[in-house]
């Protein structure tokens, strides 16, 4: 029990050290503002890009970010600009158009610093580059009034 403690300890920090999407469930079908939690730069390079690919049936516009562009793409929305130095974190923020059919949502995310990247891309949530993901749950059957 001791050793699963101390490992939990360990990993604490690495639980923080990757793009987050919050919430991480909404429902079917649902307008749902989704923030990208960027919590630290490349290496301790500056943050000076984000780039999130939409997954197939997803819908979204940006919230616009003073001192931040945005360009859009068929499947992806891009921020430039900044920096945002690797002592602070910032969010990006989206409005999103969800699918009807639940299941889960892998946002890939792209963030680019002034010296190198990073690619938040893989699937295997025990990887070091996790891409966000958010688990769209069935939407709630209406309420019938008798």
């Amino acid at each position: 029990m001791k050793a699963l403690w101390i490992a939990a300890l360990l990993a604490a920090p690495l639980a923080h050290a990757h793009i987050t999407v919050a919430p991480a469930t909404a429902p079917a079908g649902a307008h749902q503002t989704l923030v990208f939690k960027v919590g630290h730069g490349c290496a301790g390079s500056a943050t000076t890009g984000i780039t999130v690919q939409l997954p197939e049936g997803v819908t979204a516009k940006p919230m616009p970010k003073p001192g931040w562009t945005i360009t859009l793409a068929p499947r992806e929305i891009n921020w430039r600009g900044g920096p945002l130095p690797d002592a602070y974190y910032d969010e990006f923020t989206l409005q999103a158009r969800l699918p009807e059919a639940p299941g889960r949502l892998v946002f890939k995310v792209g963030q680019q610093c002034e010296k190198g990247r990073v690619d938040w891309a893989d699937v295997a949530p025990e990887s070091k580059t996790p891409a966000p993901v958010l688990e769209v749950l069935p939407a709630a059957m209406p309420m019938h009034h008798h």
